[in-house]
């Protein structure tokens, strides 16, 4: 997925002038996950940078030079640290298309490492994709396999709104399970990691049926949807599972017919239950699908606790937990 990532921007930054790449050690460093390694030695320092360890600089920055006719993809190093950076996406980024009747628009993408699963502790490990699902004006994008990050970043960039772009870090380098103990399997062994060379698309907003299924559906996203493939094996349920990608736009339609046909639905997601993106899909499936559910939706999901280091496999949403969830959604 890194090479995937990287790919992205260097297609980008050949065929579009006005595409720029900046943030912290991004430049002659390459990132701290190496995701921009030898796009600086392409494209040059003036295209390529390193900034000062200043979040809010580094996006209210990027929204000037978007305003101004720029397209910047600008890392935050972590999602843990946008923070400082938050005013500047929420009411500046999300906001100039509409404070200037459609006289300015903002396409900024704004990367970040993404989730836990690596012993980053709380803060090098939350997922704050609700606190931005919650704002007009931008889109969230959450990739789960590296062709799709290619094609989402490279959509994402060319979108002419500011677009929120989280990277699970723990499938940087592979498939990840849920099995902490056991083998990391690679993104070579994996068919999903074939990615194509050069330019294409994954229109956001469009989620994906990663296993067709006719008992229940599993709405998932990012790391997530790798751990409900998982469950869905040792729980020995035919479950539909479905990577929602985007999670503005979210994929309404595709939600709704795989609803419609099961009848039942667990949501999975990795950032804390209480206001996370879960309650939300569990409010759209129960408005668009009421009439067809079977039983009560479920929902698993971290705890309301800050992310902790000693015990992070009893945090982390794990296979277990979810079968136990399917598996009760099946006996109502």
């Amino acid at each position: 997925m890194i090479e995937a990532l990287r790919s992205a921007m260097d297609v980008k930054l050949a065929d579009d002038p006005s595409v720029i790449v900046f943030g912290e050690d991004v430049g002659y460093f390459g990132g701290v996950f190496r995701c921009t390694a030898g796009l600086q030695a392409s494209h040059g320092e003036e295209r390529v940078f390193d900034t000062p360890i200043n979040e809010s600089a580094i996006v209210g920055m990027a929204v000037g030079m978007a305003a101004q006719g720029m397209r910047p993809c600008v890392e935050i190093q972590f999602a843990d640290y946008v923070f400082p950076a938050y005013d500047q996406i929420t009411q500046e980024a999300a906001r100039l298309r509409h404070r200037s009747n459609g006289q300015f628009t903002c396409p900024l993408v704004v990367r970040m490492p993404t989730g836990g699963g690596i012993f980053g502790g709380q803060t090098h490990s939350q997922s704050p994709e609700a606190l931005f699902t919650h704002v007009a004006g931008l889109k969230v994008v959450i990739p789960s396999t590296p062709h799709d990050a290619k094609g989402l970043l490279i959509a994402a960039i060319e979108d002419p709104d500011p677009v929120i772009f989280l990277e699970p870090k723990r499938i940087y380098n592979g498939p990840f399970r849920g099995d902490h103990s056991g083998k990391s399997t690679p993104w070579s062994a994996h068919p999903a990691g074939e990615v194509p060379e050069g330019h294409y698309v994954i229109p956001l907003g469009q989620a994906e049926v990663r296993r067709g299924g006719a008992d229940v559906t599993v709405l998932a996203y990012g790391t997530m949807v790798h751990v409900a493939e998982a469950a869905v094996a040792e729980a020995g349920v035919d479950a539909e599972i479905i990577d929602l990608r985007s999670l503005l736009p979210l994929d309404l339609d595709t939600i709704r017919t795989s609803v419609q046909k099961t009848g039942r639905c667990v949501v999975v997601h990795e950032a804390t239950r209480t206001g996370g993106f879960g309650g939300e899909l569990i409010a759209e499936v129960q408005e668009a699908c009421f009439w067809h559910l079977r039983a009560p939706l479920i929902r698993v999901a971290g705890w309301d606790a800050p992310y902790p280091h000693a015990q992070e496999w009893d945090y982390f949403p794990s296979p277990a937990r979810i079968a136990r969830a399917l598996c009760k959604v099946m006996e109502d």
